[in-house]
């Protein structure tokens, strides 16, 4: 069965990309949720963890 699209938060995307939803994120949104974190710029306004990452996936060329 497919899920139903959520939309993406500042809240689910942390929760999403710290690991503690009810279940295992795929690749796809976990990078949908770093993604969202990027555009946002709530990356940047977190912990130093979130923008490193960021900006770790940013050059690896897995977000834009």
């Amino acid at each position: 069965m497919k899920k139903e699209k959520t939309t993406m938060t500042p809240q689910l995307a942390c929760a999403i990309t710290e690991g503690f939803c009810d279940e295992e994120p795929t690749r796809e949104e976990l990078i949908e949720a770093w993604q969202y974190l990027h555009d946002t710029g709530w990356a940047y306004k977190l912990q130093g963890w979130y923008g490193r990452t960021a900006t770790n996936l940013l050059a690896e060329g897995i977000i834009k």
